[in-house]
């Protein structure tokens, strides 16, 4: 029997990734036209039949639209876009494509319908980060499309979510602090932002009072502006007074921020102030920072939205839930043991 070609057989001819050539194949943007034809070529050359195909595997293939906002996209490559990379990656392997639409922030205040959605071109879809409110509830007129929501979750409708354990996620990262011999700890996080920032300061907040640490609100700090999302090195810092000898932050930017403005401040870390982070992810651009983090399990978030939205795709009335993924602590060199 003739062994069925593979998109990873056409990507390891040509030296690309898996995503490419199912970019190529499927006609979505971000192949350039000269390597997209390279890839139909070699695909024909091969014998490579769609998965969409009769002739294919039996095994059903869906189109899956992914759906995430410009607000999340920074001028680097940003967290997730490396998300939607896993979902993209595992999609193919379970003989799916699929396509994303970025919504900018004009259509996002303007309520402008998604694309991949006004024009019925997917069987469902994956919603990455939190819209804005009224955008949010917008969407909740396709509820006839199945729909996941990914790195958050809304109370008020019943969608599958898939999240990281940002709660415990937080608590572990506070109580290894206080393991290593601090007890004047901070949170950098604007509260209320997003699900995720809150979910971690109460996690903070509970590995605190486990320990009879009191919270200091001088100590939380805000990593960013409510009006634009701006945050990183381009957002300053507000320090206190009285400093505390570690924080956590709610995410690795805001880490690296806090590590570059103390430093600019006098302070070194982990000398003077130790420093962790969350998600264990970092821009490329700014190199390896050697933060202590909480590792984010993306592979596994991704495995289980696309498990939640197929189940979705063909059996409309199963129950709906939200999925916590817990990660692990990444020990690197950003954090002093004190006596």
């Amino acid at each position: 029997m003739v062994k069925a070609v593979k998109l990873a057989d056409i990507a390891e001819r040509l030296g690309v990734s898996i995503v490419t050539v199912s970019k190529a194949l499927s006609g979505q943007k971000g192949v350039s036209e000269e390597l997209r034809e390279k890839i139909k070529t070699l695909a024909d050359e091969m014998g490579y039949t769609p998965i969409h195909s009769p002739q294919g595997s039996k095994a059903k293939s869906y189109t899956i639209g992914v759906i995430t906002f410009e607000q999340y996209f920074a001028k680097f490559a940003s967290f997730y876009w490396k998300m939607y990379q896993e979902l993209a990656t595992r999609a193919v392997r379970k003989n799916c494509f699929t396509m994303l639409e970025v919504i900018s922030g004009y259509d996002e205040e303007n309520l402008t319908e998604p694309k991949l959605i006004e024009e019925n071109r997917v069987d469902g879809i994956i919603i990455i980060g939190r819209p804005k409110k009224p955008y949010l509830k917008m969407l909740y007129k396709y509820q006839s499309m199945p729909m996941v929501f990914m790195d958050f979750y809304d109370d008020e409708e019943h969608v599958d979510s898939v999240v990281s354990g940002s709660f415990y996620g937080m608590y572990r990262m506070t109580d290894y602090l206080i393991k290593n011999g601090h007890t004047r700890i901070g949170f950098v996080g604007t509260l209320l932002y997003t699900d995720s920032i809150t979910d971690r300061y109460f996690g903070y907040c509970k590995a605190l009072l486990e320990n009879g640490i009191e919270e200091r609100k001088d100590w939380i700090i805000n990593d960013r502006d409510h009006s634009d999302g701006i945050m990183g090195l381009d957002y300053k810092l507000t320090f206190p007074k009285d400093m505390p000898t570690a924080f956590v932050c709610n995410n690795d930017v805001a880490a690296y921020a806090l590590i570059r403005q103390l430093e600019e401040a006098g302070y070194r870390v982990p000398d003077d102030i130790s420093v962790v982070g969350y998600d264990d992810y970092l821009y490329a651009e700014w190199g390896d920072s050697h933060i202590t983090t909480y590792a984010v399990d993306m592979g596994e978030m991704a495995k289980v939205a696309l498990s939640c939205l197929i189940k979705r795709i063909e059996n409309l009335t199963v129950n709906t839930g939200v999925h916590v993924i817990n990660g692990s602590i990444v020990v690197r060199d950003t954090v002093k043991k004190l006596n």
